[in-house]
């Protein structure tokens, strides 16, 4: 089975590991999802994150955060951009999630970055998900 939406599976197992109160979830690796779970860990979503081989494959681990009363510190992840129909956004139109307790990821020309850095910076992009 080929994956259509790589993005869309990693935000799917970290919800589903977070409902579950898994510490650590292991998915295949690419540029864009060891960029994606950099910003995450720099915005205090994730403890951390590994990139390995294991059996001739890269495998990127995510380490989940958790609350003190043992809820997961992602909320929520929502999927913006899909294969399907892509979201741009220019400065301007990028939305603040959750009135800026959240943050979007934009895919720039500049590379991947949180909303805020890309109004900072003064560009747009496609807009791949938010997290909360």
């Amino acid at each position: 089975m080929t994956m259509t939406d790589p993005i869309a599976d990693m935000l799917t197992r970290i919800r589903n590991a977070g409902m579950r109160r898994i510490e650590e979830v292991d998915l295949p690796s690419s540029r864009i999802r060891v960029e994606i779970a950099r910003i995450l860990r720099e915005e205090g979503f994730l403890k951390g994150f590994k990139s390995t081989k294991e059996e001739g494959l890269d495998v990127l681990r995510l380490f989940l955060k958790y609350t003190e009363e043992e809820r997961p510190v992602i909320s929520g992840l929502t999927r913006v951009s899909k294969p399907g129909r892509r979201v741009y956004a220019g400065t301007k139109e990028i939305p603040p999630v959750k009135r800026g307790l959240g943050i979007a990821i934009v895919s720039t020309s500049s590379g991947i970055m949180t909303d805020k850095e890309a109004r900072k910076n003064n560009i747009g992009g496609e807009v791949i998900c938010y997290v909360w």
